[in-house]
């Protein structure tokens, strides 16, 4: 069997598409829930949280953390995403991009290795479209303070329409009903 075939095949088994839609903000941070990563991993969620927690060293609070009792709730309530009792005797860990870079040293598997390129390569995307669209917001706030003139007269202009002024430059505007 060639290796090289093999190792592309689980890569693709796990669609970028997928993994995207896993990628929560929490505290200012970008993570993926802990239930999302074992899933993705083929493994339960209590095996992955032993494996960190046998490793706690190599997990800073810039790496992992564990969800607050409100923060839950609102995740649960908000995104709709987990189901209630499944998480029911732990608050759930989350692990930002950093996080899920050191579970593939703590979870010694192919798949673990394959599935971190795919969440690698998705949170690289990730941080690209954050990028682009930072930039499309400067490029229009730019565009705005150039073109700030012209636009106030577009502005009074629909300040007269909405004050009620039936003509505009001695025209009537907008349309009679009945007129053919």
């Amino acid at each position: 069997m060639d290796r090289s075939r093999t190792k592309r095949d689980l890569v693709a088994f796990v669609p970028a598409e997928r993994i995207e839609r896993r990628i929560l903000l929490v505290r200012r941070h970008t993570v993926m829930l802990d239930s999302d990563l074992a899933a993705l991993y083929g493994v339960t969620t209590g095996n992955l949280n032993k494996a960190v927690t046998r490793n706690l060293r190599r997990f800073p609070l810039d790496f992992m953390f564990q969800l607050g009792r409100e923060e839950y709730r609102s995740l649960r309530f908000q995104i709709g995403i987990l189901e209630k009792g499944r998480h029911s005797k732990y608050l759930p860990r989350v692990f930002t991009e950093q996080g899920v870079a050191m579970l593939s040293s703590v979870l010694n598997s192919e798949r673990a290795v394959q599935v971190n390129i795919a969440i690698m390569r998705a949170f690289v995307r990730l941080r690209e479209l954050l990028a682009a669209h930072k930039h499309l917001a400067r490029r229009l706030e730019k565009l705005e303070k150039r073109h700030d003139a012209q636009f106030k007269i577009v502005f009074a202009l629909f300040r007269k329409l909405m004050a009620g002024r039936r003509r505009v430059g001695g025209r009537p505007i907008g349309f009679l009903a009945g007129a053919h």
